[in-house]
């Protein structure tokens, strides 16, 4: 079993965030999967987003508004 650092992006409206992930990489069929705590930080964060709670999400992670440049 291997792990190996990256980042995942998470979408919800006009917001973006991105969070800290650990890949977990084994000889299974599964692999690469997160561990249950990163996918547990993933769900809130998007849950936060969905809500508007940008305090919280802001207290988790990295937070960004999205602007459109072109319609």
């Amino acid at each position: 079993m291997t792990q190996k650092h990256g980042t995942k992006f998470v979408h919800e409206g006009q917001y973006a965030a991105t969070v800290e992930v650990e890949w977990i990489e084994t000889d299974t069929g599964w692999s690469p999967y997160l561990s249950v705590d990163d996918a547990r930080e993933l769900d809130e964060v998007r849950e936060a987003l969905r809500r508007g709670d940008l305090k919280r999400a802001g207290q988790l992670v990295r937070v960004f508004h999205l602007t459109p440049v072109a319609v």
